[in-house]
């Protein structure tokens, strides 16, 4: 299972890339090797700004619907249009073409509070 170093993670399973004031999220692989197929992905707060934990969405796979929790407290900029059309890709590549959401940090005091990927190989018993 893959757990690239560069990136924060948090106890709902999903991951951060930080570049400058922007980060992008997903869910890390093991949510995804959890939640089995993925068929749709329901994201509908583009433009919204969020607080930490709040839901942006929910993701569908064939046998549960799970939502989606802010890791930090942002503006939502850009939904991945390609998760609209190919939610397999999820499955498929998590950390790259799987990404979810791009938003503007509010608060990036809040990505200390994030896992590194050991920590969250810990949590999740690997």
């Amino acid at each position: 299972m893959n757990f690239p170093g560069n990136l924060k993670y948090t106890k709902d399973h999903e991951w951060v890339r930080v570049e400058g004031n922007e980060a992008y999220v997903g869910i890390t692989e093991f949510a995804q090797g959890e939640l089995g197929d993925i068929v749709y992905v329901d994201i509908e707060t583009e433009g919204e700004e969020l607080n930490k934990e709040e839901v942006f969405g929910t993701v569908e796979a064939v046998k549960t619907v799970s939502d989606l929790f802010m890791p930090v407290s942002g503006k939502i900029l850009q939904v991945n249009p390609g998760i609209t059309s190919k939610p397999e890709s999820i499955n498929k590549d998590p950390y790259g073409e799987g990404w979810m959401i791009k938003l503007s940090l509010k608060n990036s005091a809040e990505l200390n509070e994030l896992m590194t990927a050991e920590a969250y190989k810990t949590l999740i018993g690997h």
